[in-house]
């Protein structure tokens, strides 16, 4: 484990002082939350919105310009988040993107849109290893394409966790990335992924990492949101010594911090506020919970909710009635039992499932 961690040199200084909880929140007033029916999954934001309609029709051309204008932007988390959904959509009509890769061979966007929609399309075979290897020069082929784009390393990193690659290579994969971009959110959860398979139960490891790179973000960065992804995994393994109850706590509420620095009328910030629900009613915290639910508004995500529920969308539901409930019943204050962060540890059947685009 020490050698994993030394790879990862450039956020595994000693973490500072990790954040408090500042007191006991006031009761809420009666919120305000969309009618069940007006509650939509994976809902695009306009841009995406409209280059997934051309796409749709066969013109690749408005999917085209989208990764573009992020790339001349350096727009890179937007960019990650673009290519993981134009590629989840190619392949179920992949015509558009076979289209765009004949017109345009080299270029760096269709490049990248191929190779995600190729590590997408391996990831759940008995012989991904094998397969995986096959995809390694299409990766190769978009990280050399514009050599400022982080997307491409994030991308190997996946690729690199799925071929079971060993901790050298990956920390090397992992160099290239943060040269790039050091607070890319997207890297940052694919290392710490492959941490998390690396040493699975050591959750505290996780921590570690997870909260020395928060800690170094700058404070719009949606890596402080990564002690987050540490505390989902505890909550959700079922294995491994315990963690502590505050440290979950800081990391909810690092989360909800920047939560509170996002807009609330777009729909990418829901890909935050919908694992944060999740956590904060795990940890036994519905009233906190239940003003990300009011946050993200009607814009439900697959990511966590499908985890553990075949149907996403009416577990989002379920879960935000359940907060409703306990907050009208005046549970969940502040200082909740430690227990309550136990009780919603257990290991899902569906462990190890595929985030959309993520893996």
């Amino acid at each position: 484990m020490v050698d994993t961690m030394a790879l990862l040199h450039a956020f595994t200084r000693t973490p500072k002082g990790r954040g408090r909880r500042t007191g006991t929140p006031s009761p809420l007033a009666p919120v305000a939350l969309p009618a069940d029916d007006e509650v939509l999954l994976d809902v695009p934001d306009d841009a995406l919105g409209r280059a997934l309609v051309g796409a749709a029709a066969g013109d690749h051309t408005p999917a085209a310009e989208l990764p573009l204008a992020t790339r001349r932007r350096a727009a890179w988390e937007h960019r990650d988040r673009y290519v993981r959904r134009l590629a989840a959509f190619a392949r179920s009509r992949p015509e558009w993107l076979d289209a765009w890769r004949a017109r345009a061979p080299r270029d760096p966007d269709a490049l990248l849109v191929d190779a995600q929609r190729a590590v997408d399309r391996v990831w759940d075979s008995p012989a991904r290893v094998e397969l995986l290897r096959e995809v390694s020069p299409l990766i190769t082929a978009a990280a050399r394409a514009d050599h400022r784009d982080p997307v491409p390393w994030r991308l190997a990193l996946d690729h690199a966790r799925g071929a079971r690659a060993g901790h050298t290579y990956f920390g090397e994969l992992w160099e290239a990335a943060v040269r790039r971009a050091p607070h890319h959110h997207g890297c940052h959860v694919a290392a710490l992924r492959y941490l998390a398979s690396s040493w699975h139960g050591s959750h505290r490891e996780c921590f570690d990492f997870a909260d020395t790179a928060a800690q170094d973000a700058p404070e719009s960065s949606l890596t402080q949101a990564l002690p987050l992804r540490a505390a989902y995994g505890y909550l959700t393994d079922g294995c491994g010594p315990a963690v502590e109850r505050a440290r979950l706590d800081a990391a909810a509420d690092r989360a909800v911090a920047l939560s509170a620095r996002l807009p609330s009328s777009q729909p990418w910030p829901a890909e935050l506020r919908n694992p944060l629900a999740g956590v904060l009613v795990r940890l036994g915290r519905p009233r906190d919970a239940l003003e990300q639910f009011r946050l993200t508004g009607p814009y439900a995500t697959s990511f966590p909710w499908d985890r553990d529920a075949d149907d996403p969308l009416g577990r989002f539901l379920e879960v935000r009635q359940e907060a409703l409930r306990a907050v009208a019943s005046g549970a969940g204050t502040a200082g909740a039992d430690a227990s309550a962060a136990g009780s919603g540890r257990s290991r899902s059947e569906r462990r190890g499932r595929p985030e959309p685009g993520g893996h």
